[in-house]
């Protein structure tokens, strides 16, 4: 499996499951239509056409890639941990019950845990 050579910062987010400040990523507002991928192994993750303005601070989506994303209970005990299906990075939390979209779903990811990759649509 090819993985990527991560950076101090997105080590932190990515292996170490910390968090980016809210309304820092480059992504938070992207609103291009593209893929968005794993950082550390280019695992396709998400597709643009299920992003959506949530305000919450972090990119949001209301549905993955098929087989993309794994599921665990948080550290905390309270939330929904997502990873990377493909490598295991930390990508965020999912949330259910906010209504803030049909699907009420919302996948909370930080930026730096992914890379865009722009034009490209997920088949």
């Amino acid at each position: 499996m090819k993985m990527n050579k991560l950076t101090q910062a997105e080590k932190r987010v990515i292996l170490d499951k910390g968090t980016e400040a809210a309304f820092s990523g480059e992504y938070v507002s992207n609103k291009e239509t593209g893929v968005y991928v794993c950082k550390q192994c280019e695992a396709p993750l998400y597709d643009s056409k299920d992003k959506f303005q949530s305000s919450c601070g972090w990119p949001s989506f209301d549905e993955e890639i098929a087989g993309s994303i794994k599921r665990a209970l948080d550290a905390d005990g309270r939330r929904t941990e997502i990873t990377c299906a493909n490598c295991g990075a930390h990508l965020g939390h999912v949330f259910e019950g906010e209504h803030l979209t049909a699907k009420n779903i919302r996948h909370c990811v930080n930026s730096i845990s992914m890379k865009f990759i722009p034009g490209k649509i997920h088949e």
